[in-house]
């Protein structure tokens, strides 16, 4: 990753923790001054499913071509967006608190999100488990695809179906019909491209780190 997309993605993000801090915000029934915690928690969910899509797409390309950098690039994006999810399940939880009364409700895509993270977790587990390099790459690349199949519903689809309390699920108004108004969105655009910037060079930083190892690795046994 270039240097002036690092930077760029440093000054946003000053940019987004100063002004989603400090800057007025709607005054919603409930929410309050809690819908600041859109320009965080949210984001965090984009940048999520953003490092999981590069992630099966690095898997997709190790099954069809074999070449062991894909699957180390798609081990780090997981390992990335599985960070971002976390982060997102925090935040929402701490929103939650003020909000709903309690940290966790129950909610559908609550309970879908924490769900999705478990089968990503055991990706990581399935990694651990088996040294052959190539049959775990094979195997990580096959499960890691289903991941993320069984990602998309549990938090886009069935959330939608069932009774839930997340804006834009189970028959509640997204927040474009609260109304954001135009101040909230000169943050929260910022934020979603800012924090997927950040994600993508963890994730880069995660990939060289592992390509060092690597070579240390041959060294030591050469």
């Amino acid at each position: 990753m270039k240097n002036g997309l690092k930077i760029t993605a440093i000054v946003i993000l000053i940019y987004v923790h100063i002004a989603g801090l400090l800057m007025d915000v709607p005054r919603l029934a409930i929410l309050n001054e809690t819908v600041r915690a859109l320009y965080f928690h949210v984001p965090m969910w984009f940048g999520m499913v953003l490092l999981y899509v590069a992630s099966s797409y690095y898997a997709i390309r190790y099954l069809r071509t074999q070449q062991p950098d894909d699957d180390v690039r798609a081990e780090s994006f997981a390992h990335t967006g599985t960070a971002f999810g976390l982060l997102g399940i925090f935040t929402g939880m701490l929103w939650a608190n003020y909000t709903w009364g309690s940290p966790w409700h129950g909610d559908p895509k609550q309970n879908g999100a924490a769900i999705a993270l478990l089968v990503y977790l055991a990706y990581f587990v399935l990694r651990g488990s088996v040294e052959n390099r190539e049959q775990r790459a094979r195997l990580s690349a096959v499960y890691n695809v289903f991941a993320f199949a069984a990602m998309v519903p549990l938090i886009f689809i069935i959330p939608r179906l069932t009774s839930s309390m997340h804006p834009g699920s189970g028959g509640n108004p997204g927040f474009n019909v609260y109304d954001l108004d135009s101040r909230m969105r000169f943050v929260f655009y910022p934020a979603v491209a800012g924090w997927f910037i950040v994600g993508w060079w963890m994730a880069t930083l995660r990939y060289r780190l592992k390509k060092i190892k690597e070579k240390l690795d041959e060294r030591e046994f050469a």
